[in-house]
């Protein structure tokens, strides 16, 4: 039985047991965006299902690969909104996978989230129009970027 909307329009509220005052909260996916598909490559186990996790409650498709090179054979399979890579990774860099990616698809956004800032900025090797999140990061951070970049996007009707 629904009881409660909450503040947030992500957050419902339901009654577990009707004779126990206790609430579960939910969080589901906005209604008003549509489910943008991302590809998340980041080689630290913990952090990747973490960032998995947080993105897939708050309405997006994540898919998530430990490597650039496992990136690649999804890449070429299917069509992704958004790749969201670190840049220091092992076998292919966050850099050059997004370099390959736009090479895929040119419409794919890219945005790096990296503990090495600096390396980010070596060569303007970079993707051109790419974000980037310096760790460590709040969730709330990541996820109001990701948001960021589908409302604009969103707004000139790309997406």
């Amino acid at each position: 039985m629904l009881l409660a909307v909450g503040t947030k329009p992500r957050t419902v509220a339901f009654r577990v047991n009707t004779h126990v005052s206790r609430w579960k909260i939910l969080n589901v996916p906005s209604i008003s965006r549509p489910m943008a598909k991302i590809l998340l490559a980041e080689d630290d186990s913990s952090m990747r299902e973490y960032l998995q996790r947080a993105l897939q409650r708050v309405g997006y498709e994540v898919a998530a690969v430990g490597c650039g090179t496992e990136a690649m054979p999804l890449l070429e399979a299917d069509r992704y909104d958004l790749l969201l890579t670190d840049i220091v990774m092992p076998e292919m860099d966050g850099i050059e996978l997004a370099q390959k990616a736009s090479a895929i698809d040119p419409e794919i956004r890219v945005m790096f989230i990296t503990g090495f800032a600096a390396v980010a900025l070596q060569g303007g090797r970079t993707t051109p129009g790419a974000k980037l999140l310096s760790k460590p990061f709040h969730l709330k951070d990541l996820v109001a970027e990701v948001d960021r970049i589908f409302q604009t996007e969103d707004q000139h009707g790309r997406l």
